[in-house]
């Protein structure tokens, strides 16, 4: 099925709000979203090295916004890297390239992919979920606002724990609906 770029984009959207805020797997992503602080970017990448160009790209742009028009960044790459451990290798050139970049210590990558599991998971494990998406995806985030959010939350510590509790409490049927996003 082709599904064109901006319903890309609204399934990634619709993934933050009903899934990643509306299940509330990450207490901080309600108030950026709602400040309009998240911008979403498509890459149309079909190679690494292609998306290596996008995510020097937006890593730059992130790292040189305004943290009150933007304060994080998600670069969905839906034609490459569909494969979960060509993307998990992936992250180590994406590292890379922000140590090149001299961002580390201002800005972090995280990771989520339709297919994530965790090193010491089963791949139907729904605890899983905590880290999929409809599409491949890099978070960027910046590590001043990280941490204020985070010293900001009672037991930060604990949220990993909580978000696999309230994956595993539901039902299969449930899990489907909401990744069902397209």
């Amino acid at each position: 099925m082709q599904v064109d770029q901006n319903d890309q984009l609204q399934a990634t959207q619709r993934w933050v709000e009903r899934v990643v805020i509306g299940l509330n797997l990450c207490p901080f992503a309600k108030a950026v979203q709602l400040r309009g602080q998240v911008r979403y970017r498509l890459s149309a990448a079909t190679s690494t090295e292609a998306l290596l160009v996008d995510l020097r790209d937006e890593l730059s742009s992130l790292h040189g916004a305004d943290a009150a028009i933007v304060d994080t960044s998600l670069l969905v790459h839906p034609h490459v890297l569909q494969d979960f451990y060509d993307y998990n290798d992936f992250l180590a050139e994406a590292d890379a390239e922000l140590a090149r970049l001299g961002l580390e210590g201002e800005l972090q990558i995280a990771s989520f992919h339709p297919d994530y599991c965790f090193a010491d998971s089963e791949p139907d494990d729904l605890a899983n979920y905590s880290n999929r998406s409809p599409f491949p995806l890099l978070h960027l985030l910046r590590e001043a606002s990280v941490s204020r959010a985070v010293d900001a939350f009672p037991d930060a510590a604990r949220i990993y724990e909580r978000n696999i509790a309230t994956l595993r409490a539901l039902e299969p049927d449930a899990i489907a609906r909401l990744w069902r996003l397209r």
